[in-house]
């Protein structure tokens, strides 16, 4: 029997993200900074920098109260990719990753789960080994046409602008849970716990 992506997703107990065109729009900003050296000498110094969705980050508050674990993929190192990643407490964080599968693994093998149980969202080719194998592989609105033919759901937001949060809410709708993390969300008598709140800034200690 072919699954269709609701039925591959009603399995999804955690969600990985690339970063760059999934989590941003893909642009990246490199910012020459002058230093001066205690002689008077003065270097440069750059710093990159990257642009992220607040609706992504509430995203990741659902997911939570969806009982689910979410993580980020890249092939780039990046200190603001470290800022963001602890700002949104994810629990699995690698970077400098070419072959993407070889962290899955390593989750596998600490989470006790399967294959079929991790969605993965991705925009480019270096994504599709671990789209091939995932249990949901999604694909953002403005991935590369060889990665959407290979998606099982593709988001109607493009990267960078929503589609992390169309990625998470397909999940938990298939689920039947996401109306429920909504109303938790924003249940003023029941507010959601540290552990799970995001958006309170963070430093890369």
């Amino acid at each position: 029997m072919t699954l269709t992506a609701a039925d591959r997703a009603r399995r999804i107990q955690i969600i990985l993200f690339d970063v760059d065109g999934v989590l941003t729009d893909g642009s990246i900003w490199i910012i020459p900074v002058p230093m001066a050296a205690p002689d008077g000498t003065v270097t440069t110094k750059t710093i990159e920098a990257k642009g992220y969705n607040a609706h992504d980050g509430t995203a990741i508050s659902l997911a939570r109260l969806g009982g689910l674990k979410l993580g980020i993929i890249t092939k780039r190192i990046s200190e603001t990719v470290a800022l963001r990643a602890r700002d949104l407490k994810l629990e699995f964080v690698y970077q400098g990753e070419a072959f993407k599968m070889r962290p899955i693994r390593e989750i596998m093998q600490k989470e006790g789960v399967t294959l079929d149980q991790i969605a993965y969202v991705g925009d480019d080719v270096i994504d599709l080994p671990a789209m091939r194998q995932v249990g949901l592989a999604i694909a953002v609105a403005d991935a590369r046409q060889q990665v959407k033919d290979e998606a099982h759901y593709v988001t109607p937001s493009r990267g960078g602008h929503g589609a992390a949060r169309d990625a998470v809410e397909f999940i938990l709708s298939a689920k039947g849970l996401l109306q429920q993390c909504i109303d938790a969300y924003i249940d003023e008598s029941n507010p959601i716990s540290p552990s799970m709140d995001i958006g309170k800034g963070g430093d890369l200690k």
